[in-house]
């Protein structure tokens, strides 16, 4: 399974790739406000930062709305770098835009999933990657693991070769449970990636190596 990180922070993009694990990047205007990137040329800036840290995909979002508006934009974010995945939502609109990059060449990342059926038009319509969204799906009393592991299912059966990226993921359980299921990649904060490495007996061993290891040097 793929690990990407879910921030537009380039701090903890370094860090996540130090560790040796980050396949990718994934981030939306949300999160770029949030690191107060504003304006589209600081945007792309940033977008190209990105891609200078990691080797691999970097998910750019379209702000547009409408199909022509897509085109356009999405056109200019895969000119950016090679790395770059178009972001797309799911809309009427948006599968029409992923059919079309998808025609072009351009890969694409189709985003705000939250049903088997939306999944299943973005794969008809080539998107590289589809990115259901589990911590959302929780926060109303679904269940966005179990909607992972249907995606999932029907993309084997089917032969589709869109991936399945978990997204949305609040928690290392999360992590862990998506995995069960099968997700190609699984996008998170980093928080939750470094939350892989807790375990309490891990740190009760370390210490105990720790003590032996000082009455070794006395």
């Amino acid at each position: 399974m793929k690990f990407f990180v879910d921030t537009a922070n380039l701090d903890q993009i370094r860090e996540a790739e130090g560790l040796g694990v980050l396949d990718g990047v994934t981030t939306n205007p949300s999160l770029m406000a949030k690191e107060g990137i504003e304006g589209e040329n600081a945007i792309l800036q940033h977008y190209k930062d990105i891609c200078s840290i990691v080797s691999g995909d970097v998910s750019a979002e379209v702000l547009s709305t409408t199909y022509q508006e897509m085109i356009q934009e999405g056109t200019m974010l895969s000119a950016l770098h090679p790395q770059i995945v178009v972001k797309v939502p799911c809309t009427k609109d948006g599968i029409r835009a992923i059919k079309y990059f998808t025609e072009q060449g351009i890969r694409t990342n189709c985003t705000l999933v939250f049903s088997i059926g939306q999944a299943l038009l973005a794969a008809k319509a080539g998107a590289t990657y589809v990115s259901p969204f589990v911590g959302r799906l929780d926060d109303i009393s679904s269940d966005g693991v179990e909607l992972v592991a249907s995606i999932v299912e029907m993309y084997r059966y089917y032969g589709y070769e869109t991936q399945v990226l978990a997204a949305s993921i609040r928690s290392v359980q999360h992590i862990v449970e998506c995995m069960k299921v099968g997700a190609d990649v699984v996008t998170s904060p980093l928080s939750s990636i470094l939350g892989l490495l807790k375990h309490p007996l891990t740190d009760s061993g370390l210490a105990q190596f720790e003590q032996a290891a000082k009455k070794m040097m006395k």
